[in-house]
Order: C-alpha cells, then structure tokens, then sequence
C-alpha cells in the first residue's frame, strides 16, 4: 500500500513524500491515521535531527515519520495480535515505549524513530514491540481528535502523578498531588497547561483547594478563564485564580499572599526559563513539590535552588516527560467519557501544513495545532474560519459549527471538516 507521509532526513530537512510501504509481518498491524496533533517535542526532533534521543543516527539513509500524538482506525492485523486486535478499531498510541531494541535504543518511539509508523502519513505500519509494551491503546469516544490529544493529556497526568510529599519522622514518599492542598500553575495557560487545567477540574479522586494559574499574557489567560471557569472550579471545590504576573514587581510575593503566607504544596512549571523556575522555588510550601515540566531545548539549562528549603523545609523537586501507559489509559477513559481537550486546539490543518507548521511552531500563536492527514488545507486559525468562510462555502459552515460550540473544535467540526475536505 502506498501512504503520504512527512518523513525527517536530517536538521531542518523535513520532505512530504509518497511512498510504499512493505508487506506487513504477522507480528505488524497496518493502521490508517486520521489526525495528529503537533507538538513542540516534533520541532525540537526536527531542529535536532539525530542528534536527538529518540531520532536514529542514520536518518539521511533511513528517514523517519514523524508526528506521535495520533489517532486512527485500524485496517489489518497480523496473526499474532488477531486475539486482541481487530479491523475497524480506534486507537491511540503511547510513543514512549521504552524499548532496547529499537532504531534509536532505548528512547525509539513512534513519530521519532521509525520509518513506517508516525503520525504525519495517512498510513503506517504499526511495529511489533508497540504491542509487545502493550502501547497500542483501543479509544471508544466520539471522533478522532480527543484520542490524538490522549499523548499530551497524559503527560500531566503523569506529572500530576509523579509529584511527592514526605511526613516529619517517616522516609515514606506518597506519591500524587496533594488532596486539598494548594496548587500553582506557572506559565499555566499555554497547551499543556491548560491540559493540567482541565484534568486538575474533573478528576474525582484528587484535587487542590486552591489553583492559581499564572501567565504574563492577558489574552491568554482570558481565554483560559473563559474555557475553564471559576464557576465551574467552584462547583468541585477549587478557588481558581488567573494572575497575570507581568510587570509585577515581586511576583513571588504577591503569590505568597494569595497562598495565606503558607506557600503551595504542589508547584508546575510549565516553561523553561529561569526566573521561573526561581520563582517556583520561592512559593513551596514546606513539603512542597515542585514539577519541572517543561523539557529545555538546550542540556545547560540551570536554575538557582534555594537547598537551605531542602534541608530545612523538605522542597523536593521532580521531572516528568510524558506519560506512561497507565496515564494514557486514564486519559483515554476520561475522554471516552466525555472530557473535552477542545479548549488546547486553536489551528487546524491538513498534510500539507505539517512542513512549515512544525519548523515554525514557537512563532505561531495560540494552542495545538490539529492536522488531518488526508486532506489539504493550509494550517488556519479557528477564529480565521468566519472570515474565510466570505469565499468558502466550507469555512463558513465550520465557523457556524464552532460558534456554537463556544468557539472551538469538536466531534461536529471534525466530521463536517472529513467530509467536506475536497470542497476546499
């Protein structure tokens, strides 16, 4: 069968080819992708060509697909996964699927390291060991795109997750964030904060009293107060603050006060930049964690780090990057359900966008940026689609669908979109 694809050669030297892919084995499953979401991890890979983790080293001879937030449908499956697989599935994957044996070792990972399985191609061959680590994940909701921003979801999910406390007298670690306890979000209002948002508001099992997010951007921060209220917030017992700290002259200090002078048991910083980092540190609480989220592009990055509060008020500090399975699989549960990532999307696209979006992506405004790989479409901002739509039938009919759905994307847009495509 022959796919489309957009396969990396080496840095900055992205091509959008069409090609064949072999036979697949009996272990292998051939897969239709519908969407992907691109991530900055995709820049940094492409930026980094094989000098990154995950990218083998002999990309200019065996060049990969790249893109690994995606969701399709499955078309075949060989004889060794009949049992657990079948035609007509929906799924999603876990890109990090830890595995020795693969192109790039230890790190290999779809929409890195592979040459027929990625998320920028209408079809891909699904590698046997992405079952073997059981990384191939059924999504039963509504649509595609939910199950493609499933990789991003789990990633605070994770983080949430993998943050700590201790107690006085006891070497015992227990792991999560605290329940009750009060939590802040810096640099909280790009994509992957907005994730923690929205998980932070509907998870049922765990959740701060407080939530301050923070951002320097008015406009951003509006929009998030406007996706995730502090009504809403309310409604499950959060007292959710959007602080714009720019200009502020301490900041850390004007949170310390929103905090009661306590500080925050649990801290995310979600940009690697230094100040911010300081200033996360500044706002622990005692047994405070604080999450560095954000991967820097560059290994120097350093921070200063206050270790009298290590000694003396028990700060820990933690990293995550990305999800394991279990935290794909709770996010795929919580959006079979009904949780809505919408609110991440601001660009939609089709194949022939994904060049010049992922080489571009840190100076393209707004959120996610949702590609459909079988169609063609220039890579448009939602809240473009009504002025478009004064010379295309198609954008007009899409910017009604998302009005009324309070200006985002949803399952309606997405079908409307897959059906009418060719009209564009």
């Amino acid at each position: 069968m022959q796919t489309r694809a957009v396969r990396l050669y080496g840095k900055d030297d992205l091509r959008l080819e069409t090609f064949e892919l072999p036979e697949p084995r009996e272990d292998e499953i051939l897969a239709k992708v519908v969407s992907d979401s691109i991530c900055m991890s995709s820049y940094k890979a492409a930026h980094q060509a094989d000098t990154h983790k995950r990218v083998p080293r002999n990309i200019s001879e065996k060049p990969v697909i790249i893109g690994h937030e995606f969701a399709g449908e499955i078309i075949t499956v060989g004889k060794k996964w009949q049992d657990q697989f079948k035609p007509g599935d929906k799924f999603s994957i876990q890109p990090a699927i830890n595995y020795e044996g693969g192109p790039a070792g230890l790190y290999s990972a779809p929409g890195y390291s592979y040459p027929y399985a990625g998320g920028d191609a209408t079809y891909i061959i699904i590698p046997n060991e992405v079952m073997e680590k059981g990384c191939l994940l059924q999504y039963t909701g509504e649509g595609f795109y939910p199950a493609s921003l499933s990789e991003p979801l789990s990633c605070v999910i994770g983080a949430m997750h993998a943050n700590y406390h201790t107690h006085p007298g006891s070497y015992v670690h227990s792991m999560e964030i605290k329940q009750g306890g009060k939590m802040a979000l810096l640099a909280g209002v790009g994509p992957m904060g907005l994730a923690a948002i929205n998980y932070a508001l509907h998870r049922d099992d765990r959740r701060p009293s407080l939530m301050v997010v923070t951002d320097i951007n008015q406009e951003r921060l509006d929009r998030a107060a406007t996706l995730y209220t502090v009504e809403f917030a309310a409604s499950r017992g959060i007292d959710l603050r959007y602080i714009n700290t720019g200009g502020v002259e301490d900041p850390a200090a004007m949170l310390m006060e929103i905090s009661g002078g306590t500080g925050y048991d649990d801290v995310f910083c979600f940009a690697p930049v230094a100040p911010v980092v300081e200033q996360a540190d500044d706002i622990l609480a005692f047994d405070g964690c604080l999450n560095f989220f954000a991967g820097p592009s560059k290994a120097p990055f350093k921070a200063p780090f206050n270790f009298y509060d290590v000694h003396y008020n028990q700060s820990h500090v933690v990293g995550t990057s990305g999800g394991n399975n279990d935290d794909m699989k709770e996010a795929l549960v919580m959006l079979s359900a009904g949780l809505d990532p919408a609110g991440l999307v601001t660009h939609i696209g089709g194949l022939n966008a994904v060049i010049d979006t992922t080489l571009n992506l840190p100076s393209i405004p707004g959120g996610k940026k949702l590609i459909y790989t079988h169609i063609e479409m220039p890579l448009t901002a939602i809240a473009d689609f009504a002025e478009k739509g004064k010379t295309s039938p198609v954008f007009a009919r899409l910017a009604d669908i998302c009005a009324a759905h309070n200006g985002l994307w949803s399952v309606e847009a997405e079908k409307y979109l897959l059906a009418h495509a060719n009209e564009l």
